[in-house]
């Protein structure tokens, strides 16, 4: 039987099931076996926990009541889920009818939904409610800036104020742009679909709050290029990607928040220990969550190589996208398939406020 001295920090094992015998051959310390507390092994989430912000990559209020995220967010992809989840019904149903009553268009209720999906998730969460921009804006700047400007109105209007909330944007040279205006006017911003420096770079100087490197979609695009099956943790792209921002940032005294997410498995998680936040699924919340292997920190603001600044002007920007066909093919990939989730919604919804 293992157990954990808390105090000692030390994990003791007990073949026989049963402590040690304090006056024995080989006895513990009385002082260690008086302290013992029996009880559940720490686990590689509760390490995480240490040394990074957990952010819960999911709308699903069952799922954040249990896994106590610190953070949370919504999208297409979310509300379409809550749709059919029962813990939503009473605020779809009410929104539904309610838009009927006003003759709102299905955007307009789409964009209700939106927001009350994270104003319950906000009840539930210390921390943010990421919510996003609709990815057809995401080459618009003044468009970007109105959706954003009346998410935070609704929220708002809820009771619910802008220091709880994130606005969430394509990293286009657009979407980057609408976030430095958005951070002048208090209004945070959670920057998506990051999948080179270049995004990251445009962003820091552009004062954004947050970005979401996207580690898993880095690694599809490698594995299918390189015709392989997977890559050790220290040699994955996508975690050599979010490894490379970070260092960049914690070199250069960028406050912006690095989040690493879409991540493919627990092993890319943990090879980013010590990131800033992880945005993470609940299924492999879950597998960390009980998994009782040690955990030691594997990014650290002190341990930053002092890689000089880049220049990133649009040219710059637009250029290093056009070198890097793994970037520019997985943002525009992902602009479109938020567009389609978002399209998805609209029909749903359609339907519902013309039966």
């Amino acid at each position: 039987m293992l157990v954990y001295c808390y105090r000692y920090q030390a994990r003791i094992d007990f073949p026989d099931g049963k402590p040690v015998d304090d006056h024995g051959p080989g006895a513990l310390p009385q002082e260690i076996t008086s302290l013992m507390e029996t009880r559940p092994m720490p686990t590689a989430l509760d390490a995480l926990r240490e040394m990074t912000v957990v952010v819960a990559d999911t709308g699903d209020i069952d799922a954040v009541r249990a896994l106590k995220p610190v953070d949370c967010t919504t999208n297409p992809s979310l509300v379409l889920k809550a749709l059919q989840s029962p813990a939503y019904a009473e605020m779809v149903d009410r929104e539904i009818a309610a838009g009927k009553a006003e003759g709102k268009t299905p955007l307009q209720v789409a964009d209700s939904l939106t927001v009350g999906v994270g104003a319950e998730l906000s009840a539930l969460v210390p921390g943010r409610v990421s919510t996003e921009v609709d990815a057809r804006l995401s080459f618009d700047v003044e468009a970007s800036l109105e959706k954003a400007r009346a998410i935070i109105a609704a929220y708002e209007a809820q009771g619910i104020g802008r220091d709880r909330i994130l606005i969430k944007l394509a990293a286009t040279w657009e979407g980057i742009r609408a976030a430095q205006i958005l951070e002048k006017e208090n209004i945070q911003c959670n920057l998506t679909l990051i999948f080179c420096l270049a995004q990251a770079v445009a962003c820091a100087n552009a004062g954004v709050f947050l970005i979401s490197p996207f580690v898993g979609r880095i690694t599809d695009w490698y594995k299918k290029a390189d015709g392989v099956e997977s890559y050790a943790p220290n040699e994955d792209p996508g975690v050599l990607s979010v490894r490379g921002i970070y260092d960049y940032y914690k070199s250069n005294g960028i406050d912006t928040v690095v989040m690493g997410a879409s991540f493919r498995s627990s092993d890319q998680i943990k090879a980013l220990a010590g990131c800033d936040r992880l945005t993470i699924s609940p299924a492999l919340l879950e597998e960390l969550g009980s998994d009782a292997s040690e955990l030691p920190q594997v990014l650290s603001a002190d341990n930053a190589t002092g890689v000089a600044p880049i220049p990133m002007e649009e040219a710059d920007f637009r250029w290093a996208l056009n070198e890097d066909a793994m970037a520019t093919e997985k943002l525009a990939e992902g602009i479109r398939n938020f567009n389609k989730d978002h399209d998805k919604l609209l029909a749903i919804l359609a339907e519902r406020l013309a039966a």
